[in-house]
């Protein structure tokens, strides 16, 4: 029978309770003449799941290993709960790391696993069962208690590992692309299981993701890592709708990019402009309302199942997507067609920093 034991929170002491689960002040790393971290300034609150998102070579997996404690900052400061743990080893302080690989022991059992960190801290054996039972209750597994981690899909050994680090009740967990060994639908699955989970333990979530999806999906709010640094910090809905930079703009999803010459020619705003392809509606007839409108030709359909992502290249030799849900009879274009394509002027979003139009 599955345990109904109500899961235990951290709580930090009252002291602490105002400050944020994390601090960065100023923290850099160098690898001899290589800048991995630039001068960073981040807080994480208690109780957020946070994503590091960014790809290979953007300084995500460095911070997070900053954090705990497996690599020394070259400047700078970092605190947990406002306390600093800059130079303290990674056994010091209140956190606990998920790897992508699980680093599961294969020879012991799935509670064996789960209950060693408590076995290491000389927990008593009654109090290390209850715990160990508990914590697999929590991530659905406790009916394997005695199995082997061979005997277990790519899901189960992950949500062992997850369990084996929620035992010891760290005040911060870090995952570092813990899902990225997993086929597509399991991903998406335990994407769902993650922040049910997260939600129920109350405590802190970082996780290292290159994948925009699962950023987006999952977090409270995302870092957009770039270069050694942060382009952008905010909810999922900002970073998305509001990018604060191109290159925001180009890495979460799709955008098209429209540079202020071109932008001034088709919108009349001499701006550089983003819109996304979703929000681009594509007819074989021009609007009857004062839709704005464009013209072009269909250069590629793409099918990607939910959707069809057709491109269109516009006067000049600019291309731009449009995607349509799957279902959307209107949208049935092919290679060839010229279509008239129309948006509402509030899809058009202008990137901070551009140049505006002078009259």
């Amino acid at each position: 029978m599955r345990s109904t034991t109500a899961p235990a929170t951290i709580t930090p002491p009252a002291a602490e309770a105002s400050a944020p689960a994390i601090s960065l002040r100023g923290v850099a790393k160098h690898f001899g003449e290589t800048v991995a971290v630039r001068n960073l300034d981040l807080d994480i609150a208690r109780g957020e799941l946070f994503s590091m998102l960014g790809p290979s070579g953007s300084g995500k997996t460095t911070v997070l290993r900053m954090i705990a404690g497996f690599e020394q900052p070259t400047a700078g400061r970092i605190l947990l709960d406002g306390a600093e743990v800059t130079r303290k080893a990674p056994f010091d302080r209140e956190v606990n790391t998920v790897f992508q690989d699980y680093a599961l022991f294969p020879h012991m059992s799935v509670a064996d696993n789960v209950g060693y960190g408590l076995a290491v801290r000389k927990v008593a054996r009654d109090e290390l069962r209850r715990q160990v039972t508990e914590a697999l209750a929590r991530v659905h597994l406790d009916h394997l208690a005695d199995r082997l981690p061979s005997q277990l899909s790519g899901g189960q050994r992950q949500r062992v590992a997850l369990a084996r680090a929620l035992v010891l009740r760290p005040r911060v967990l870090l995952l570092d692309e813990p899902l990225g060994a997993l086929d597509r639908k399991l991903r998406e699955q335990m994407q769902i299981e993650l922040k049910a989970i997260q939600r129920e333990v109350g405590i802190t979530f970082v996780l290292v993701t290159h994948d925009q999806d699962e950023a987006l999906t999952l977090s409270d709010r995302v870092a957009v890592f770039h270069e050694g640094g942060i382009e952008q910090v905010g909810t999922p809905t900002e970073v998305y709708e509001r990018p604060a930079t191109t290159f925001v703009a180009g890495f979460l999803g799709a955008a098209n990019i429209i540079e202020p010459e071109l932008a001034d020619e088709l919108f009349g705003r001499r701006e550089l402009l983003s819109i996304r392809p979703e929000r681009l509606r594509l007819s074989a007839a021009a609007p009857t309302d004062s839709a704005p409108t464009v013209t072009g030709v269909v250069t590629e359909v793409v099918y990607s199942g939910p959707a069809t992502t057709y491109v269109v290249e516009l006067r000049g030799g600019t291309t731009v997507m449009a995607t349509r849900p799957a279902g959307d009879d209107s949208a049935s274009h092919r290679r060839g067609d010229a279509v008239h394509l129309t948006w509402s002027p509030s899809d058009l979003y202008a990137i901070p920093g551009s140049p505006t139009r002078t009259t």
